[in-house]
């Protein structure tokens, strides 16, 4: 991540947010004081009072109790910032969405909750280098607005190609990618035995890479390029039910002709030595796109960790990790889940029996590809070494202010 300046404005942030806080607390003691007398007079009712006067005396009680809550509502929103958040800050290439929630929020996963779109600017919801981000007023409560920027061109009789803006991604795509294009899940609707597979080299090979061709049996529907796949790891719950198949990409191929059932394939790229009995699929489209912001889920999520691609037995950031709930489970990109770390395994000291400690809180975790009931995540923030089996939830603000 390139390094960046934070272009705060010295002590115009905290002095805003002291007012803020300052004025809700008037607000609350007003309301409390308002609640108090409210009820006082009700109490100061003979039992004989009229009925429309309970009505309106009820019917106080139940305006200043709302008005309390509000206030507690903007109290909480106010807690969502982080104490040395920037006023404004510059965005510059290499930053993240999360990176910049983390700026501004105690919790990156708030972003959705105090950002406010501007209708007057195209496509809100992306971010480019240049963009500044404000804290704003929104009618009485801090949120956080967009200032887009202005892209500066120095005219020359030469005339140049001016590259595309890039948005910012929600998180390291370098790391995503890389791993996207290797990794694929199939659920137990997909027959692997009815794909279509290598049956030999173009050359009476053992092994083929790229500027190879190899004959595939099985029917190829399409002209185009084709992903190579080779099985790995099965995915299973604690019971034992299957969640998913792996497959782990070997390479790439062109269709180049077909010669009665079997197919020739030229291969374009390969990462591994493709071998016979590989399977020949249509690639997968990757859908992951700068547009998901990181959000909490809006159910309750329950999971573990399954794996980690690659054999890593200890997980931490930027480690990429298998899940098991899926998009049946409620589960999208852009959702961030807390990870618990498993609570110690120790001996009953009087009947000898394993008992498993509480867990605690150790990171948080932000989905980029769900699958029907397997999810692949980044791990974004950890501060204990993590492992498979770990608990991933919905998080909760109050339980996450021991990551800070």
């Amino acid at each position: 991540m390139a390094p960046t300046t934070s272009n705060v404005m010295p002590g115009r942030a905290p002095r805003m947010r002291e007012h803020e806080m300052t004025q809700t607390r008037r607000r609350s003691r007003r309301i409390l004081t308002e609640l108090g007398n409210a009820i006082g007079m009700g109490r100061g009712h003979d039992q004989h009072q009229k009925p429309h006067a309970a009505v309106r005396w009820s019917g106080a009680v139940a305006v200043l109790v709302i008005g309390l809550l509000a206030a507690g509502l903007v109290h909480a929103q106010e807690r969502m910032l982080r104490d040395d958040a920037p006023q404004r800050y510059t965005v510059v290439r290499g930053d993240t969405l999360w990176d910049i929630s983390g700026r501004f929020l105690n919790h990156p996963w708030q972003w959705p909750q105090v950002w406010q779109v501007n209708p007057q600017i195209d496509n809100p919801h992306l971010i480019y280098p240049g963009d500044v981000i404000v804290i704003r007023d929104c009618d009485g409560r801090p949120c956080l607005g967009l200032e887009r920027g202005q892209n500066v061109v120095k005219l020359s009789p030469e005339v140049k190609r001016i590259p595309r803006r890039q948005a910012i991604p929600p998180l390291p795509l370098e790391v995503v990618e890389n791993f996207l294009t290797r990794h694929r899940i199939v659920d137990a609707s997909f027959n692997l035995a009815e794909q279509p597979y290598v049956v030999a080299s173009g050359d009476k090979r053992l092994i083929s890479g790229a500027g190879d061709s190899v004959f595939v049996r099985g029917e190829l529907k399409r002209d185009g390029r084709y992903g190579i796949y080779r099985p790995g790891e099965v995915y299973r719950d604690g019971q034992g039910a299957f969640l998913g198949q792996e497959l782990i990409s070997i390479g790439e191929g062109r269709l180049s002709s077909r010669e009665g059932e079997l197919s020739k394939l030229a291969l374009l790229t390969s990462r591994q030595e493709v071998r016979d009995g590989d399977l020949v699929m249509p690639l997968e489209q990757l859908e992951l796109t700068g547009e998901f912001q990181p959000r909490p889920p809006e159910q309750a999520v329950e999971g573990r960790i399954l794996a980690v691609p690659g054999g890593v037995r200890f997980i931490g950031r930027l480690h990429v990790v298998a899940l098991d709930a899926g998009t049946r489970d409620g589960v999208k990109p852009g959702h961030v889940l807390a990870i618990e770390q498993q609570g110690e395994l120790v001996s009953d000291p009087r009947t000898e029996e394993p008992v498993r400690l509480p867990g605690v809180d150790a990171g948080l975790v932000m989905v980029f590809r769900s699958y029907d009931r397997v999810s692949y995540g980044l791990v974004m923030q950890a501060n204990r070494t993590l492992e498979v089996g770990d608990r991933v939830h919905t998080p909760d603000s109050m339980d996450l202010y021991s990551l800070r």
